[in-house]
């Protein structure tokens, strides 16, 4: 048989055709697919293992997501929007300035529980999802200003650098998310975050009157 023949002969092989599936469903898959990187990171776990763990054949899986790297973004971006709201949703049920910064960094311990070290490793080491981390981290030094200089304006905390005390708690939660604050001191994350809010407040708060 000739080259050409057994070219004809073969039968080409073929990306997994996308399906489409309901919303729901998709939404569904990105949780679940969500929870399992989270917990473990996404190096070194291919799309089949991922079908196959959810239950699903691979092009029900690519619905969701065209390929493993918009997977990876997708759930990278849910899980600090997810985070945030929830996050916000507490701060907004308190009125007490202090209270407020510390239910934002209480918030941010919580949320922090929800991924593993592997999950970090692998988000600061893939570019893409290390822009969205960078992106976030410098949303929550922004929103501790605003907490801070809140307090400032109602006459809980003195006047002092907000800028300064929003990029102090910035790099301090970027040493918890890497392990390194709580390698060196011992503590859990929620620990880590508790004190790192009683160090701010009492940083913060005006001395007492005699």
């Amino acid at each position: 048989m000739s080259a050409i023949s057994e070219a004809r002969g073969r039968t080409p092989r073929r990306s997994p055709r996308k399906r489409t599936v309901d919303t729901a469903r998709a939404e569904d898959l990105l949780t679940q697919a969500g929870d399992i990187v989270l917990a473990e990171g996404f190096t070194t776990i291919t799309m089949d293992q991922l079908a196959q763990r959810l239950g699903c054949s691979k092009a029900t899986l690519y619905s969701a997501a065209g390929t493993k790297e918009q997977l990876v973004q997708t759930i990278t971006r849910r899980f600090f929007v997810t985070s945030a709201e929830q996050i916000e949703q507490a701060v907004a049920e308190e009125t007490d300035p202090r209270q407020r910064i510390r239910t934002y960094l209480t918030g941010v311990g919580t949320a922090m529980r929800r991924h593993s070290p592997a999950f970090y490793d692998d988000m600061v080491s893939y570019e893409p999802t290390a822009r969205i981390y960078r992106k976030n981290s410098d949303t929550a030094a922004r929103r501790v200003r605003e907490l801070i200089d809140d307090g400032i304006q109602a006459g809980a905390f003195r006047d002092i650098n907000g800028t300064f005390a929003a990029q102090v708690v910035a790099v301090a939660i970027d040493a918890v998310q890497s392990g390194e604050l709580l390698h060196t001191t011992g503590l859990t994350a929620g620990d880590a975050f508790s004190a790192l809010g009683d160090l701010i407040l009492d940083g913060l708060s005006r001395p007492a009157t005699t």
